[in-house]
């Protein structure tokens, strides 16, 4: 039977139980701690640093003599992409692999960074390589992995940001999780490549990310030795798209960013689920910010009441504060968004999305300097003039 504490919380009954075995968890976990809270003095493993709050896993086996490379990706640790381009990395045995990547799928993350939020970092097994899972998004990780606080080493010779599903053409590169990690390593000087493959979601299978890595591997070589020489190129990163069908590909393009882009389409959508459970996290990735939600979802809501009204397929919920009295002008909406292909006008055969359309592997150089054509700074240059005259 239910208790009448859950039902006026309106959380539900499993949500509670693992914050009771959490809490139960963290007091025994206290007085672990209280009983060994006097070491000895000559005990080495008392002494701490920043370095052994994670433990670089395969640190001991890393060849001093080999080149560090870090990887990160978007799609999420576990993804697919990463795996084959890691293990293919690993087997070759020209440098030491570090891995530091999202523990979920951030694709759509831009060059977000996590501000005001502890951030979670977790050792995991991934064979022949150093590697770190990371609740932030892939400009985190590669920041904390540039950063000397996570790593024994001071700075990889090359990041790779991906393999990731799904193309990051035109306009798409603002978005994309996959080319904002290696933004991020330009940021900080260090020379990147990120990866996407055009995954086609009624004819790609897991077995392309494999492909896409054989596709790829001359390349990521070939930087390596050059950026070893100085002759890898210091002012720009490179994307790499390998076309749906990577074996069958017709040989590396060098390609312009396009104005390629998806349809934005916003779809309301309604929802019978309970307001205080629907603000937690799908999954339990995040336990911190999930406790944190509950203290502010117990103090500012602890009385809420829901009243649903369905207004063109719309959920509207009438927010109740503290003290129980109603708030009628503070409604809730739930929307989902959609990403729609369109179009594309762009004729240009160097663009890259044409090109991977006609089976190139496109390679498109992405500069940290936002170019402004000469007729479009003449024009703003032209104005800002014309703005100022009248305002005197």
């Amino acid at each position: 039977m239910t208790t009448s504490a859950v039902k006026n919380n309106f959380l539900p009954p499993g949500l509670v139980s693992n914050l009771q075995e959490v809490l139960l968890n963290r007091k025994g976990a206290q007085n672990d701690k209280d009983q060994q809270s006097k070491p000895k003095d000559d005990d080495p493993s008392t002494q701490s640093s920043s370095s052994d709050l994670v433990p670089d896993v395969a640190a001991d086996d890393a060849d001093s003599t080999k080149p560090v490379v870090l990887v990160t990706n978007a799609d999420g640790i576990e993804s697919p992409g990463l795996t084959c381009l890691v293990d293919a990395l690993v087997r070759q045995g020209l440098c030491n692999v570090n891995v530091c990547a999202p523990q979920s799928d951030k694709s759509v993350a831009g060059h977000s960074l996590t501000l005001k939020e502890t951030i979670a970092v977790t050792p995991t097994d991934i064979h022949g390589a150093t590697a770190y899972e990371v609740s932030g998004t892939p400009v985190d990780c590669v920041s904390l992995a540039l950063s000397g606080a996570l790593f024994s080493w001071s700075k990889p010779v090359l990041v790779i940001s991906g393999i990731n599903r799904g193309s990051s053409c035109g306009h798409q590169m603002f978005y994309s999780g996959v080319v904002a990690g290696a933004r991020e390593a330009l940021f900080n000087s260090v020379p990147s490549i990120s990866i996407s493959l055009d995954w086609r979601n009624d004819e790609s299978q897991e077995s392309d990310f494999k492909d896409a890595v054989s596709v790829s591997l001359p390349l990521i070589n070939a930087a390596i030795r050059d950026i070893e020489k100085g002759a890898f190129p210091k002012s720009c990163l490179l994307h790499i798209g390998v076309p749906k069908s990577p074996l069958t590909n017709k040989g590396f393009k060098l390609t312009k960013q396009s104005l390629w882009s998806s349809k934005l389409c916003w779809q309301a959508k309604s929802s019978t689920r309970n307001l205080a459970a629907g603000r937690f996290l799908p999954n339990q990735q995040s336990l911190g910010m999930q406790l944190a939600q509950l203290g502010r979802d117990a103090s500012a809501a602890g009385a809420a009441r829901k009243l649903v009204t369905q207004r063109k397929n719309i959920e509207v919920v009438e927010s109740v504060g503290i003290a129980g009295k109603s708030d009628p002008d503070r409604k809730v909406k739930y929307f989902r968004l959609e990403l729609l292909d369109k179009k594309q006008e762009e004729e240009d055969e160097d663009l890259d999305f044409r090109a991977l359309e006609n089976g190139f592997v496109a390679v498109t150089p992405v500069s940290l300097v936002m170019h402004v054509e000469t007729d479009v700074n003449a024009a703003a240059s032209k104005w800002i003039s014309s703005a100022l005259e009248v305002e005197q």
